[in-house]
């Protein structure tokens, strides 16, 4: 399985990351290779928020579809996602956000595998710029949005 964990310090709020990262419907807006998003339920377990989401992402000309189901913890600044149908046998993501006086502190994880060996190895050769594109891209949109509220 290919890991990647990566903490970073962001000058935005822990609670302006959540919502940018819990916001899953504006993905294809902002998120490099996020063709399209659709999302499939909305629901509620506790204090938590559930949404189940059927993503189509694309790097050159490979193009695949899945379905996730993402937990949004508010009140600890966590977003765990989980896949629950596609091209993984393995697919797992974790986002913490911690407050800090002039920013947050971000910690991101993913694990995956493909069930398929050709894209495990495709993926695993640019994995590493793949994530930090999208963490980036996370980034920008937080102040995109910061700007357009101030």
């Amino acid at each position: 399985m290919t890991t990647h964990s990566e903490a970073r310090f962001v000058p935005y709020s822990a609670d302006l990351m959540f919502e940018v990262v819990a916001d899953v419907q504006s993905y294809p807006k902002f998120l490099p290779w996020v063709k399209a998003l659709r999302v499939l339920l909305r629901s509620a377990e506790g204090d938590n928020d559930v949404i189940v989401a059927e993503m189509v992402v694309g790097y050159r000309n490979i193009q695949e579809r899945y379905t996730s189901r993402v937990v949004l913890d508010r009140a600890a600044r966590v977003i765990d996602v989980k896949q629950t149908e596609g091209p993984f046998r393995h697919l797992d993501n974790h986002w913490k956000f911690t407050p800090h006086n002039d920013g947050c502190a971000v910690e991101f994880k993913i694990v995956f595998q493909f069930k398929n060996p050709v894209l495990n190895l495709v993926v695993g050769q640019v994995f590493e710029r793949v994530v930090m594109k999208m963490a980036d891209a996370f980034v920008k949109r937080a102040q995109v949005l910061s700007k357009q509220t101030a």
